[in-house]
């Protein structure tokens, strides 16, 4: 074999680990900074904070005595206090026992139970704080749709039928009133496809009735990480002509036509706008794939899929809402990441849906490195919702990870002393046989799932 014919394979394989190091470095370092910061505040003291394990490849010492260092292998981290045997917290007797009752109270044996308690908790909770933030940047940078159903941009679409513009209020839709976007997006909706729809517009301070194309029109508004679309190159604003030779007008034929389907092949006729106007017409072949999503009502649904996501024939008008307006739909979109997290698990659980769902480290690294291809804002939300699901997996009552260690804490503070050293060797190394069960069976999920 020579050896040219391995480098685009080299190459994906590269950019598959830098995304996936990228991403879990920055999620990792959030969630150890946030036990150091609130270790520290609470006075008890961090020896080493790491990024990464095994062999150091850079350190330094702060004024603080603290070492911050990065090591060989970037799969995670730690923070090591004062007192503590190992990266997991275990405790060592034999340092602890030389130490003065003043340098116990800076160990994470010796500190009062609420400081223990707030520096472990504080590692997940600064994760979906993480989330929050980035939340928070988008929406401030991007802006939120208005209330009222006007169009801030059109989108291009073949034969130059896009007959809206910028600034248009759409006041009805084939003679539907419309009270707002969301009364625009309902009635849309309810409307059957038809080459083209009335509108009635303000513009330029006056209202008129214009023919427009249907308002979702077979336009691709979003592309499904890992799909057969994102695999076949599709993009946002392609526009999709026919499939098996067969006319689509609007996107709910391209659902109907995808449902019948299953998993045979599709043969898609695709046009695509130009920077210099008009567009170009290809052609590409893609299998649906069987995909679990969430519904509306808080269930799952597998069914196959593309992985397209509808677009609507314009952009809506946007703008930048306020600081407490901002934080309170950051807040919303992380708490729904949570409850869907948390739904999707008891699902796979129940038998309700595949645990095929359940992904693992590779899983998850060709994830980041399809959410980066797709580029910056995309890589972006995928690092806020990974950011949450490690979080949220650290607060499971597991011994090892945070939520075990909650537990002996609450243990404690109910029987006011905690689980004697060595109960809570036992419990660790069943935390820990526990914990890396569920890693083998996520990665065989990873190397075995369809």
């Amino acid at each position: 074999m020579e050896i040219m014919t391995l480098i685009p394979s080299f190459g994906n394989l590269a950019w598959t680990l830098a995304a996936f190091v990228v991403a879990l470095s920055i999620i990792v370092a959030v969630h150890e900074y946030g036990h150091y910061i609130v270790g520290r505040w609470t006075g008890i003291q961090a020896e080493v904070f790491s990024l990464g394990f095994g062999p150091v490849l850079f350190s330094r010492v702060d004024r603080r005595g603290t070492r911050w260092q990065f090591a060989a292998i970037p799969f995670g981290g730690f923070v090591k206090f004062l007192g503590d045997s190992d990266a997991a917290s275990g405790k060592d007797g034999a340092v602890i026992s030389t130490l003065s009752e003043t340098e116990r109270r800076r160990t994470m044996h010796g500190a009062p139970l609420w400081a223990r308690a707030a520096t472990v908790l504080a590692g997940p909770v600064f994760n979906f704080i993480l989330t929050i933030v980035i939340y928070f940047a988008v929406i401030l940078h991007f802006g939120i749709a208005v209330d009222r159903a006007v169009i801030g941009k059109v989108a291009p679409l073949p034969n130059d039928s896009q007959t809206l513009v910028a600034g248009d209020e759409i006041l009805a839709v084939d003679g539907i009133a419309i009270p707002d976007l969301q009364g625009f997006l309902t009635a849309a909706r309810a409307l059957p496809a038809a080459p083209s729809v009335a509108y009635t517009v303000a513009r330029a301070g006056r209202d008129i009735t214009i023919d427009g194309p249907y308002p979702f029109p077979a336009l691709v508004g979003s592309i499904a990480l890992e799909s057969a679309a994102q695999d076949a190159g599709l993009a946002e604003g392609d526009v999709i002509l026919s499939i098996n030779d067969q006319p689509v007008n609007a996107f709910t034929d391209l659902v109907a036509y995808v449902k019948a389907s299953k998993d045979a092949p599709l043969s898609l006729q695709i046009w695509r706008a130009t920077a210099e106007g008009g567009g170009t017409t290809f052609e590409t072949t893609l299998t649906p794939r069987l995909t679990t999503n969430p519904l509306q009502d808080g269930g799952f649904e597998e069914r196959f899929l593309i992985g397209l996501g509808e677009g609507l024939m314009f952009t809506p008008e946007l703008y930048t809402p306020g600081p407490v307006e901002t934080l309170s739909l950051s807040v919303q979109r992380t708490w729904s990441l949570i409850t869907t997290s948390l739904s999707g698990l008891s699902h796979i659980a129940k038998g309700a849906i595949s645990s095929c769902n359940l992904r693992g480290p590779i899983g998850i690294a060709k994830t980041s490195s399809a959410a980066a291809s797709q580029g910056g804002l995309t890589f972006i939300m995928m690092i806020a919702a990974l950011s949450t699901a490690v979080g949220l997996m650290n607060l499971f009552p597991i011994p090892v990870l945070d939520g075990g260690h909650l537990v002996f804490h609450a243990y404690e503070a109910i029987t006011g002393k905690p689980p004697s050293d060595g109960a809570l060797r036992v419990m660790m190394m069943i935390g820990l046989a526990l914990l890396l069960s569920l890693m083998v069976f996520a990665l065989g999920n990873d190397l075995f799932c369809p």
